[in-house]
């Protein structure tokens, strides 16, 4: 009857419904001109700092100043979000960086001072990043949620492919202060929409075992073992984080279009096969396969998405090599099951620092996988180096695949009398409320081995028995 009851919900959600709800406009527009404005000041600083210096390792540098922070800001200030209210943490975040945006285009600055500048823009967006998830599941429940967060995959999709054009366009035709100063207008437009179109709400409630007298860095410590202790957050997680090698084509690009026989039109092409891949197979995944499916289906997608790239080591052509690139982006619809998992086992309180966790991880990730592919295709040929990333990024997909259906054995063996007849692929997550009946925030994880005394047990133990009071057994779907 539930699972009836979710597919008949499942039906009913189109993109205008999640559309209808203003507070999701409002986030969604922020996130686009907040990603585009990234986009401007990475191609603008890159493309300055290479006209000036004619050097491409420091060009290089230059675009890691414009990822490694925000794994940096994900772990050390994604806590901000769990503190303070999430739409003030968003609007400051904005403000700094269109203050120090604008400070980079100011006439005679330094090229070491413009990158130490780009370095803190790009910290100040993991705090904003990690607001904005956390509100999201406020503002869409259920299939909504898988909804609203298939729009914003596509949207970060397309928001980069615009980013970077435009940019490219912008710096190339009216210089690259032109370009810094509409980047800083991208922010100031997303922080009054944020400010006139998102609904204040307080301060998530603080975590319970969280000791004021080491503040920060307990928060920090706490949601960082929140997310590897438990196997849902750690697994999800790290599924996300497989993004670094399938993107591994983007490190070499340039070198692949040379060898493919085409110019800078290939280069673009490369790129924008395997956005468009990711873009569909967004959009197919949400609104085609049900959401009881969506959890089977990441770890063979997960696998497929790395495991298709090994055909670079025939040296395919230009049309061939389009087509792989473009079903391996199809195969990275699996991110959406996982983000959507994530959010389900995480705790409010703590949802801001997780995110920074998760986000943080797949942009370092993707820094050194591009960074090393890079290097790699120095000596070797870029074709080899994407099918060597393509068969890492497999490997890894097997072993996440096969630990995710252990977990999923586990629970069916302990559980199976309590859960009843629910099939054991659909039993991931179940919401747990709180004695009393009250709105569920904790949830009950695949995590056998968890300590006696975690409040995640208690709840977990009086929530799965059917005869549990206050307690909405229903199966938590993507």
């Amino acid at each position: 009857m539930a699972r009836g009851g979710t597919s008949e919900q499942a039906a009913k959600i189109r993109f205008r419904d999640v559309f209808a709800v203003a507070e999701f406009r409002a986030l969604w527009a922020a996130q686009l001109l907040s990603i585009i404005g990234d986009q401007f000041a990475r191609v603008a600083l890159t493309v300055l700092v290479f006209d000036r210096t004619r050097s491409a390792l420091l060009a290089a540098v230059t675009f890691v100043a414009s990822v490694v922070p925000m794994f940096i800001g994900g772990i050390t200030l994604a806590w901000l979000a769990d503190r303070h209210p999430r739409r003030a943490v968003m609007i400051l975040c904005d403000l700094i960086r269109c203050a120090l945006v604008l400070l980079m285009a100011v006439p005679g600055m330094p090229l070491a001072a413009m990158v130490a500048l780009l370095f803190v823009v790009t910290l100040a967006g993991a705090p904003f990043n990690s607001a904005r998830a956390a509100i999201y599941p406020e503002v869409l429940t259920g299939e909504s949620y898988v909804v609203g967060t298939a729009i914003g995959l596509t949207t970060v999709q397309f928001a980069q492919v615009v980013g970077f054009a435009l940019g490219g366009t912008i710096a190339g035709f009216f210089g690259t202060r032109t370009s810094l100063v509409i980047d800083a207008a991208t922010f100031a437009v997303s922080g009054l929409i944020v400010q006139s179109r998102v609904r204040s709400r307080p301060a998530p409630a603080p975590v319970a075992h969280r000791d004021e007298r080491s503040g920060r860095l307990a928060g920090i410590l706490a949601g960082t073992r929140l997310v590897f202790a438990n196997r849902v957050l750690r697994t999800t997680m790290l599924f996300g984080w497989l993004a670094a090698f399938y993107s591994a084509p983007e490190g070499v690009v340039t070198p692949l279009a040379r060898d493919l026989g085409g110019g800078t039109l290939a280069v673009g092409v490369i790129l924008a096969a395997q956005a468009l891949g990711i873009t569909t197979g967004v959009l197919a995944f949400s609104r085609l396969v049900p959401p009881p499916a969506r959890l089977r289906y990441m770890g063979p997608l997960a696998f497929a998405g790395c495991a298709v790239l090994v055909l670079f080591a025939w040296r395919p052509g230009l049309l061939l090599s389009l087509l792989v690139l473009f079903v391996s982006g199809l195969c990275a619809c699996y991110q959406l099951a996982a983000n959507s998992a994530f959010v389900g086992a995480t705790p409010t309180g703590q949802r801001g620092q997780a995110f920074g966790l998760a986000q943080g991880g797949i942009s370092l990730g993707e820094g050194v996988v591009l960074i090393a592919a890079g290097a790699a295709a120095d000596r070797h040929s870029p074709a080899l180096v994407i099918a060597v990333c393509g068969v890492v990024g497999a490997i890894l997909a097997v072993v996440l695949a096969l630990s995710w259906r252990q977990g999923g054995r586990r629970v069916s063996g302990r559980h199976k009398r309590a859960l009843g007849p629910l099939d054991a692929a659909h039993r991931v997550l179940l919401p747990a409320a709180a004695a009393g009946g009250s709105r569920p925030e904790l949830y009950v994880h695949w995590m056998p081995r968890m300590s006696r005394s975690s409040p995640d047990r208690r709840v977990a133990c009086s929530s799965v028995s059917p005869r549990s009071t206050g307690c909405r057994a229903y199966l938590f779907l993507l």
